[in-house]
């Protein structure tokens, strides 16, 4: 059924409101990309094989008789991404959280825990002898703030119903019958909202400029090009609620007088395109998208881009170019997108998680939004929380929430108590934050402060055994593989700056090549075409500035305390736990190890390669690194 009005949208919305409400059990399966790679799919075809086969139960969704009403859906990620397969048994507002679920748990879940009303313990989070049933019960959870990620985990990712039963395009029916788009803009700009793709700059500013061109052809675009390592959280927005960011930018559109919106998707988010795909086909049979929505003027038609994976095309101008069929190279300005964007249109570009947030503002009022967060930077701002970190998996705080709250209380710590060092924040484009930065408010601008940027959200954690000059030259030779190469500062600045990285971290740096480093970092910085250039060097500077003890430990001392960096690696034989057994001898290429048998055996470092392989082989933990 078409939905052609207002009221029509109300019914379908309380009918599935209705649906919903009626199932008795519902078990959600995460289908968050984390967790089908540990093997969610399986479990998910499992259970409902399980629910389709089991006596007296039903799985429709929809009116049904006296027999047990189960439904088995897949959803958005649940956040929880380090204890995968994540699965939910929800009873009313009695949720279960189980993790770490094995296709041998399903029978057991299914009997005790649908059908019956057990618990099983050894599938519930644990922590210091106290386990957690329901999940915003789990600190991991509990401290947190979901808007964006409101509905991730709860409900049905692919389904329009559970979508609408959530109150789903309330916000776009507000904006079409109570709002005038000017009325729309004015929300958003006074909501402080900003763009969550980096940049920071206020989106209702954005939207105003866009709104306000004499050109009637404009475009809304949404960045879903998400290329920071270890960076997950649009991903799991368009794969987890592709609606709301659908019904965020159809508000945008209905703004600033657009009819076609573009949401450009990395080639390595299969799920998110899918997804995007499957939300755009069934708001089109419903009249959702298209035509004179809800009897309205309003039309608005969408288009999903897969993009190649490069990082540049990140950038307003390369992202543009690379719709129209362009190399993705980004150009200088002005022009700018707000003037000359997609097909030399103005065009309002923002992230998936800028406009995931609006139809919340729309809801609640520009007030509301602003009373989370910080003065300057309101709202949440989501994270993926990876590395060193007991709790890795996807997070959402108020803006200004501080690292230690992120890392200890939300995180539950470095794995296995180590001790923490440094954060490095904004990807390969931001800076590193250390231990003295940890009860500093993260948002936009308190960041800046340090050297580095809030980014797209993603946080590494580092511990003391983590080499810094290893990280920068990490960093540097995922942003110089990227550079697009248009511009020289860039193309040649970071290949040179990565050269002497790679130069300090084999053992053969001067002192010289540490001024280098820094004169270079500060061209590149400064005269770089577009972001991606300009930001390349953060990560040097920062750890420069924070470690630089390390760095001339490198060039001075010829040593890596961490033991990373391979060339300054020197392998010993503790002759107290050596049994001379000759096998770290019979196993080395190069015969750098002698000794007779039952004696102690030593390597002579002139001839070691440092493969590692004596180490590998050593049956008595003889074999240390120093």
């Amino acid at each position: 059924m078409t939905i052609t009005n207002r009221a029509e949208l109300d019914k379908c919305r309380e009918s599935a409101e209705k649906q919903l409400n009626a199932y008795d059990c519902r078990i959600l399966v995460c289908s968050g990309t984390g967790c089908i790679a540990t093997g969610s799919e399986k479990i998910y075809k499992k259970m409902l094989g399980i629910a389709e086969g089991a006596p007296g139960v039903t799985i429709e969704f929809g009116p049904h008789d006296e027999k047990e009403h189960v439904g088995v859906k897949r959803t958005g990620c649940q956040g929880f991404c380090e204890f995968g397969p994540l699965v939910r048994i929800q009873k009313g507002d009695h949720v279960i959280q189980y993790i770490k679920v094995k296709e041998d748990d399903c029978e057991e879940i299914f009997e005790k825990s649908v059908v019956g009303d057990e618990v099983i313990e050894r599938l519930l989070y644990a922590k210091e002898g106290q386990s957690y049933v329901q999940p915003d019960e789990i600190p991991f959870i509990a401290k947190q703030t979901r808007i964006v990620l409101e509905n991730c985990g709860k409900f049905d990712a692919e389904s329009l119903d559970e979508y609408m039963a959530a109150g789903g395009f309330s916000a776009l029916e507000k904006a079409l019958f109570e709002m005038t788009p000017e009325q729309v803009v004015e929300e958003v700009d006074l909501s402080g909202l900003r763009g969550r793709g980096g940049g920071g700059f206020p989106a209702g500013k954005k939207w105003k400029q866009v709104a306000n061109q004499k050109v009637k052809e404009r475009y809304v675009v949404c960045n879903g090009d998400e290329g920071d390592p270890g960076a997950f959280m649009d991903g799991s927005v368009m794969e987890g609620d592709p609606f709301k960011l659908i019904e965020g930018m159809m508000i945008a559109a209905y703004a600033v007088g657009s009819s076609d919106g573009y949401i450009y998707v990395r080639a390595e988010y299969p799920n998110s395109v899918a997804r995007l795909h499957h939300a755009i086909d069934v708001m089109e049979e419903k009249n959702l998208l298209g035509e004179h929505i809800l009897g309205t003027d309003f039309c608005f038609h969408m288009h999903i881009n897969r993009g190649a994976g490069a990082f540049v095309c990140g950038e307003g101008s390369a992202l543009t170019a690379s719709i129209e069929g362009n190399r993705g190279m980004p150009r200088t300005k002005p022009p700018r997108t707000v003037d000359k964007g997609l097909w030399a249109k103005p065009t309002v570009l923002n992230n998936v998680e800028t406009y995931a947030n609006v139809p919340k503002i729309i809801l609640e009022g520009h007030e509301w939004f602003r009373t989370i967060g910080t003065e300057g930077s309101p709202g949440t701002k989501t994270f993926s929380l990876t590395g060193s970190i007991e709790n890795t998996g996807l997070i959402e705080v108020p803006m200004g929430t501080t690292l230690r709250e992120i890392i200890y209380d939300i995180g539950g710590g470095l794995k296995n108590g180590s001790e923490f060092k440094a954060v490095q924040i904004g990807g390969p484009s931001g800076g590193c934050l250390t231990e003295k930065h940890l009860d500093e408010p993260l948002d936009f601008d308190s960041v800046k402060k340090f050297g580095a940027i809030v980014g797209s959200g993603g946080l590494v954690v580092m511990n003391v055994d983590t080499c810094m000059v290893e990280v920068a030259r990490f960093f540097m030779s995922f942003t110089q593989r990227e550079s697009c190469g248009k511009c020289t500062p860039c193309r040649e600045g970071t290949k040179r700056m990565l050269e002497i990285l790679e130069k300090i971290v084999a053992g053969k740096g001067e002192m010289e090549d540490l001024e280098r480093l820094e004169e270079l970092a500060e061209m590149v910085k400064n005269m770089s075409l577009c972001g991606l250039g300009k930001s390349a060097p953060l990560p040097v500077l920062s750890s420069i500035r924070m470690f630089r003890d390390e760095y001339v430990e490198h060039i001075v001392d010829k040593k890596c305390v961490s033991h990373t960096c391979k060339a300054m690696q020197n392998y010993y034989i503790n002759p107290d736990k050596c049994k001379g057994c000759t096998k770290c001898a019979r196993n080395c290429p190069v015969s750098a190890i002698s000794g007779e048998k039952k004696a102690p055996h030593v390597i002579d470092n002139a001839k070691c390669i440092k493969c590692g392989s004596c180490k590998d082989n050593c049956s008595f933990d003889a074999i240390e690194i120093r």
